[in-house]
């Protein structure tokens, strides 16, 4: 079993620059921040390296990090310009009794991050799931659509903290 700090460093050492940083004073568990473009490779290496098999992806969270140029709209409400959108990976190795968090963030005005579908299958549903509510594309994903909105939803991205709801969907009142 090794302790962030040791992935870390075997990471780092073979990733070097597109590994970002380590935040080791978050609540939970250590965070490692990476290249949004090189989450793939990253992944398939905590994968297959022996001293890691990170072979269970947990949870994969998109996140709007609100970060951006805070603006009211005529109608009052906020908006955001600039900042960035972030996504989460929460890993497990289910031989080693490891855990680790990885950390992409991306622009919010062109939000991409390499799909890590061939590493971790299950980050399917994950990934459609933060494009859906956030907008984030992953790229060379196989089959990236919505996943809770209706397909012709054109409303924006409900989980955005700058978000509006709509207040018809094809003639029809949305509640809210």
């Amino acid at each position: 079993m090794k302790n962030p700090e040791e992935i870390f460093e075997l990471v780092k050492n073979e990733f070097g620059e597109t590994i970002v940083g380590i935040d080791r004073d978050t609540p939970t568990e250590t965070i490692i921040s990476i290249d949004p473009l090189y989450i793939q490779k990253v992944g398939a290496f905590l994968r297959e390296n022996d001293e890691l098999k990170f072979d269970s992806l947990m949870v994969l969270s998109g996140v709007d990090d609100a970060n951006g140029t805070k603006t009211k709209d005529e109608d009052g409400s906020d908006m955001i310009s600039g900042g960035t959108l972030s996504v989460y990976y929460h890993l497990h190795s289910t031989s080693l009794k490891h855990k680790i968090t990885l950390k992409v963030s991306t622009q919010r005005e062109n939000p991409q991050v390499e799909s890590v579908y061939n590493v971790w299958r299950t980050s399917d549903w994950h990934e459609r799931e933060a494009f859906d509510m956030f907008g984030i594309i992953f790229l060379n994903h196989p089959d990236l659509r919505r996943i809770l909105m209706p397909y012709d939803w054109e409303a924006g991205y409900p989980l955005r903290k700058d978000y509006k709801n709509p207040e018809f969907y094809k003639g029809m009142k949305v509640p809210y």
